[in-house]
């Protein structure tokens, strides 16, 4: 697939720093600066969804993942399990988001977690009262709301990117692990 809207000339020093911090500049940033407004109120809402911490970061980071494995986002499938090694998470979990329901290294709050950010990004979506309940009975009022919210800015994330012809620009080519592929799916 090939970017679809051309990428944009970043200020100097944005780029600079997101070469610092990343080794390179994600391409989504890239092609979002068509509209610097638009990227500058998006790399501030990032910022600040990083900021949240009523729900763990690796139900977070995995969320996310469910998500990109369901809309076929490689580039969020690439960065998070990135983010998942430099954040210390466990990677043989996050290598088996993808396949998940196959997979027996989730907890049951995690998978119910999984299951919770598929059924959101189903369309129309199928989160079900007993499986909210289950969540927030765990998690409680504040850190449900939060995934929720997470789990629609991976929605937002990955659609866009999918979208755009935005793909994985190899930033987990760092893990050890290999990306499990999502059942019946490859996930390039």
């Amino acid at each position: 697939m090939t970017l679809r809207i051309p990428k944009a000339e970043l200020p100097v020093e944005l780029r600079d720093t997101m070469i610092k911090q990343l080794g390179s500049v994600p391409e989504p940033v890239e092609v979002l600066w068509n509209h610097p407004e638009l990227a500058a109120a998006n790399q501030e809402f990032t910022a600040m969804v990083g900021t949240w911490d009523a729900v763990d970061a690796s139900l977070k980071t995995f969320a996310h993942m469910a998500v990109a494995a369901q809309v076929g986002c490689s580039w969020c499938l690439d960065i998070n399990y990135f983010l998942a090694l430099n954040q210390d998470l466990d990677l043989t979990k996050a290598s088996q988001v993808p396949r998940w329901r196959e997979s027996e290294v989730f907890s049951p709050l995690e998978r119910d977690m999984l299951e919770y950010a598929e059924a959101m990004t189903d369309t129309p979506t199928t989160v079900t009262d007993e499986l909210s309940k289950r969540l927030l009975d765990r998690l409680g009022p504040a850190a449900l709301v939060e995934l929720t919210v997470y789990i629609g800015f991976a929605n937002l994330a990955a659609r866009c990117n999918t979208a755009h012809g935005i793909t994985s620009q190899g930033y987990s080519a760092a893990c050890e692990i290999p990306l499990a592929a999502r059942a019946g799916k490859t996930t390039a």
